[in-house]
């Protein structure tokens, strides 16, 4: 199939790849890939559309779900990189994207996960909302194709996301972030890969996978993330053999958006921080 990718930085260099969330498609990570890129020229930064959404088409006959997107993961890394190291970083539904693709043999140089879901959606403080959610698209499920996506593309629902999901209170910021999702939280394929994904998004956790992750791995997190409570992000990090978690203060599942700066700069230190133990191991 047809993956759509947009690259950042250096043009000839071991690549970055950058998996973006649910419902969202590259602009998600575009700022965080621009950011990168000033403080890290040498980088080469790769951000795809998932299949199904932004400008990559859905796999034909073939179920949306985790499995999918782990398999298409492992064959876009093989294509982009050449076969020589590359990193990964997921946010959010991208964090179970690298995770599920870690089990089938991905084997970046390092991982970074933002936001990764950690916790099982259908349990504890945000349990109703995922029910509420659960309902939204199984009534879009019953509907056929063109009423559905209509339902699914509703301003309105798209707007309460937004809002729920956002924690800053600076409006400029805000209204960008709301803007964001108005253009882009609906560019999926069909109703029925967005079905499948977002199953797919609230059936599986990041700690599933814990055994595949390993190597050093960057968990960056919001303390007043709502899809994922702090104190399961700190579980994660236990549970791994090599990771960082860095915690931002203040911002909730929007890491990439409200603290993009501050994203990228542990990024860029924990990648070099990776390249000079690579080289005092070769050494």
């Amino acid at each position: 199939m047809r993956t759509r990718a947009w690259a950042y930085g250096a043009s000839h260099c071991a690549p970055l790849i950058l998996v973006h969330g649910f419902r969202g498609d590259h602009h998600g990570l575009e700022g965080l890939a621009v950011a990168a890129s000033a403080l890290a020229p040498e980088l080469r930064i790769v951000v795809p559309d998932l299949p199904g959404f932004g400008e990559s088409p859905a796999v034909p006959d073939r179920e949306h779900n985790l499995e999918l997107y782990g398999e298409w993961l492992c064959q876009f890394a093989a294509e982009v990189s050449e076969g020589s190291a590359f990193a990964i970083l997921g946010h959010s539904f991208g964090s179970l994207v690298v995770a599920n693709a870690r089990s089938q043999g991905l084997s970046p140089s390092s991982t970074t996960l933002i936001n990764p879901i950690s916790a099982p959606a259908l349990e504890g403080p945000q349990a109703v909302m995922t029910q509420l959610a659960i309902a939204y698209y199984r009534a879009a499920a019953m509907l056929p194709e063109a009423p559905s996506r209509t339902l699914l593309g509703s301003p309105l629902i798209v707007r309460v996301m937004s809002e729920f999901m956002a924690k800053t209170r600076n409006r400029e910021l805000r209204a960008w972030i709301h803007d964001q999702h108005d253009r882009y939280f609906s560019q999926f394929a069909d109703s029925r890969t967005l079905l499948d994904a977002f199953r797919a998004s609230v059936s599986h956790t990041v700690t599933e996978y814990a055994g595949s992750l390993s190597g050093r791995t960057l968990l960056i997190a919001g303390d007043r993330d709502d899809i994922t409570p702090l104190s399961e992000q700190l579980a994660l990090a236990h549970r791994l053999e090599d990771a960082e978690l860095r915690v931002v203060p203040n911002v909730g599942h929007l890491v990439h958006y409200e603290a993009v700066d501050y994203a990228a700069e542990e990024l860029i230190a924990f990648l070099r921080a990776d390249s000079q133990h690579e080289g005092e191991r070769a050494a």
